[in-house]
């Protein structure tokens, strides 16, 4: 992250800025609770390694707690031992745990054995501890209610439960509703005695429906046709053409692509320490904003993601959009550190698990590798029947053996169809033979060392001796072959590859691993689903086949209560800033209500009765009066309704990090709308370890060299663009449905120094000075561009002092620094980066 200094214009730039009246959102103070992301991180980062590793001398459960030492629940852990307290929430270097996991002291090191725990797993409980140590783990005692008691009650949980049509309520002033929907959100607000909020003005309500569509702002010319519409054909007619409009743009599958992609955790290396990037990732990004434009139903959208290698295919081209589709399942983190094949197996497999389940039904399976889920009603038993699923499954994603991996995987190569991108080039036939023939060779010299190995080990003088350095050397050159290998054919002609999945040779039941521990295995799990969750004529898993098909038609079947849910409100939290269940990834025990439960099972039939179409699942939900209220504040329904959890007008929002970037680019009439082949990590960074891209001067500072839409930018874990990294945008390396919404002076520092915004600026001076050489048109056509509105009459008038000192006439030449640093201010406005 670069470091952003002021600079005096900039300063006065800021001043300028204060000309827009927007007003930043408050940022809560005080201790809060847990969040459910925080939570999700000790459930799946935490709480294992403390089953695994600390419980058999630290618990309860094995009755021993040496050195007073108790880690098995939240008190126990943050009270200590004889040393102290063993965990300081927000002090890790302050925590006894974390130094004795560490081994910094030579007195105290745990686990007791000379290797200590891997360098991700201290980064994760530093993390963990700097967040603020969240621990729901209470103690237990002889009131507590047996397990089966809490199970129970769990499983009684009202998103387990089936989906229910009500019937839709009157409400008092008849004129309002266009919708059922807007019945529902009309009784809520009377049972409060809320009314709803006027309706919009034409130029608020557009800028919000197209950032809310496509993520970019409406252009003056679009604003201009919107409001004649309105004015001569009625607001009803002219929000209808809009919005058909706007579903029909290819930048609306940009953008709510985009949305997946977050809950899809996509990201173009492996993260962890090793951190190794996927070169062929972008594939399944575009699959995904394809899919979205063409508005495949979502249930075939989410099939094909789970099992699209074993669907049916009438045509080439077909098969590979179906094999790269797969790519949900292998572009997960990935510990490439790890040396023990089945132990980065196990984890592979969790990740899936984790990742699949979080997305879809916004619950944690993977919570139970270790133990029975402590809130929700899965059991171990659950979630080993999905890891047989997955474990039967091959993931290919593309990595070879190498000084900073220990783990390699294939790529799948996809079939050749027309206007195919391949951006790996073809080598030479004769170069290709050589390759083969080097593998050949480094083969036949590891087998010749695995048999010394094996004569020393056994007492045996071996035939030939090898230096370590001889051992290590065969295994780079022989992931380098591999890797060049993968990506042609025998001819050497480049062919297209992929990362996906496909069924293994070999299908098994995964066993039951005590504590989830891979050298514990108990009896194997029949493959299947969880059972908290009945459907009717539930599909067999046949005995030669992973799974992967009957899972994925598990979760999409009409009867499944929890994958609708879960998506419809995903998509109303991105419509209306707040999801009916307000944790969007977390339906379960420890998640909220939702605030209208009838309206979401409405949606979620009504959804599946339409096709499972999500534009028009969108197109009716910004068209209902709920949608096209303003978001001005009104004292009296506040002091009621402080959270607006029934909607009583439209809350104010943060743009996300893309929509600012891009907004910029529309502003500067720079945006670049045609898609990039490939993506910057597959034409530059190729297969190296992300840990030495700093040495590699093709790749610009921060990694925001193009004009291109944001979603084409590079994800690579622990290293994104700056505008991405400032201003919120998801963590590739979890599901993330609801991004979190901060305002530091990072972003403020950003929008005043750095380079993109700067090259913006000008070019966006450059624009206006095209346009117009009167200050008083400049000005009113930069605040139709940034703000989608003309200026009130003090921003007009404190806006040309600024740029005429000495003159109310046209621009000299020498004012181009002045336009400049104005467009700047503009940008930094916080109307800029918020919608009404």
């Amino acid at each position: 992250m670069k470091r952003y200094a002021i600079g005096i214009a900039q300063l006065f730039a800021l001043g300028i800025a204060l000309l827009s009246h927007a007003m930043e959102p408050a940022v809560a103070e005080g201790t809060k609770t847990p969040s459910p992301e925080e939570l999700k991180f000790f459930e799946s980062r935490i709480r294992p390694v403390l089953v695994k590793h600390c419980y058999d001398c630290h618990s309860l459960e094995t009755e021993t707690a040496e050195g007073g030492l108790r880690v098995d629940d939240r008190a126990a852990i943050r009270a200590g031992g004889g040393r102290g307290p063993a965990v300081i929430p927000n002090r890790p270097d302050a925590s006894v745990l974390l130094t004795a996991m560490s081994h910094a002291d030579s007195d105290l090191k745990m686990p007791p054995r000379e290797d200590r725990l891997s360098d991700d797993v201290l980064h994760d409980f530093r993390t963990w501890i700097t967040m603020g140590a969240p621990d729901p783990r209470e103690p237990e005692s002889e009131s507590s209610p047996p397990a089966e008691l809490v199970w129970s009650k769990a499983a009684r949980h009202w998103s387990y439960q089936p989906l229910i049509r009500a019937n839709v309520p009157d409400v008092e002033d008849a004129d309002w509703p266009r919708d059922p929907i807007d019945h529902f959100i009309g009784r809520a607000q009377l049972e409060q005695d809320l009314t709803p909020s006027p309706d919009a003005e034409p130029g608020q309500f557009l800028r919000r429906l197209t950032f809310d569509l496509i993520g970019l702002p409406p252009s003056p010319e679009d604003l201009e046709r919107f409001q004649e519409d309105w004015h001569t054909r009625g607001a009803d007619v002219a929000i209808e053409r809009e919005v058909d409009r706007l579903l029909a743009s290819p930048r609306f599958g940009e953008h709510w692509g985009r949305h997946w992609l977050d809950v899809a955790r996509f990201g173009e290396s492996s993260g962890k320490e090793a951190n190794i990037s996927f070169p062929f990732a972008w594939r399944y990004r575009d699959y995904v904003i394809d899919s979205v434009n063409d508005d495949l139903p979502v249930d075939r959208f989410l099939i094909e993601q789970i099992a699209g290698d074993l669907l049916p295919y009438e045509t080439e081209k077909e098969r590979a959009r179906l094999l790269v589709a797969t790519g949900f399942l292998a572009v997960g983190t990935k510990n490439l550190s790890e040396r023990n094949e089945k132990q980065f197996q196990a984890d592979l497999v969790d990740e899936q698990i984790d990742s699949l389940t979080r997305a879809v039904m916004a619950s944690s399976v993977a919570c139970a590798r270790c133990h029975d889920h402590k809130f929700d009603p899965f059991a171990m038993k659950d979630y080993y029947a999905l890891a047989g699923i997955f474990s039967s499954t091959e993931t290919y994603f593309g990595t070879h053996v190498s000084p900073a991996s220990q783990q390699g995987g294939d790529l799948i190569r996809l079939p050749r169809v027309e206007d195919e991108v391949i951006l790996h080039p073809s080598v030479p036939e004769k170069k290709a033979k050589q390759l083969q023939q080097q593998l050949v060779e480094l083969q036949a010299e590891k087998a010749e060392m695995d048999a010394a190995m094996r004569a020393a080990f056994s007492g045996r003088k071996p035939e030939k001796t090898f230096t370590l350095q001889q051992a290590l050397g065969n295994i780079w050159r022989t992931g380098a072959v591999k890797g060049q290998l993968a990506k042609i054919d025998d001819q050497g002609q480049a062919i297209p590859v992929a990362m996906g999945a496909l069924d293994r040779d070999i299908i098994i039941d995964a066993p039951l691993l005590a504590r989830g521990e891979i050298d514990r295995p108990g009896e194997p799990v029949p493959r299947g689903f969880p059972r908290v969750i009945a459907i009717e004529n539930s599909p067999e898993i046949p005995e030669n086949t992973s799974g992967r098909m009957q899972l994925a038609k598990w979760l999409t079947d009409p009867s499944q209560p929890l994958t609708t849910r879960v998506f419809v409100n995903r998509v109303w939290h991105h419509i209306f800033g707040t999801g009916i269940v307000r944790t969007v990834d977390d339906f379960g025990t420890t998640g909220e209500a939702p605030s209208h439960p009838e309206l979401l099972d409405l949606l979620a039939l009504d959804f599946m009765d339409d096709g499972w179409s999500l534009k028009r699942l969108v197109r009716r939900l910004v068209l209902t009066r709920t949608y096209r209220q303003s978001s001005h504040f009104r004292e009296t329904n506040f002091l009621k309704d402080p959270d607006n959890r029934r909607l009583w007008r439209i809350a104010k929002r943060r743009l996300p990090a893309e929509a600012i970037r891009d907004a910029m680019l529309v502003a500067s009439g720079e945006l670049e709308t045609s898609r990039p082949q490939g993506s910057l990590v597959g034409t530059t960074i190729l297969d190296r370890p992300i840990s030495l891209i700093g040495l590699d001067k093709r790749l610009p500072k921060d990694l925001d060299g193009s004009v291109h839409r944001s979603v084409y930018l590079p994800v690579i874990r622990d290293r994104l663009p700056d505008v991405l990294d400032l201003f919120d945008f998801a963590e590739p390396s979890l599901v993330t449905g609801q991004r979190e919404t901060t305002n530091v002076p990072l972003q403020a520092l950003y929008l005043m120094n750095s380079d993109f915004v700067t090259e913006r600026s000008r070019a966006f001076a450059a624009r206006l000075s095209k346009q117009s050489d009167s200050p008083k048109e400049i000005v009113r056509q930069a605040f139709l561009l940034c703000f989608s509105r003309e200026p009130d009459q003090e921003e007009l008038e404190r806006a040309l002092v600024y740029l005429s000192p000495r003159s109310q006439g046209s621009l000299r030449p020498e004012d181009d620094r002045l336009l400049e640093t104005f467009c700047q201010a503009l940008f930094s406005t916080a109307e800029f980066r918020n919608i009404d």
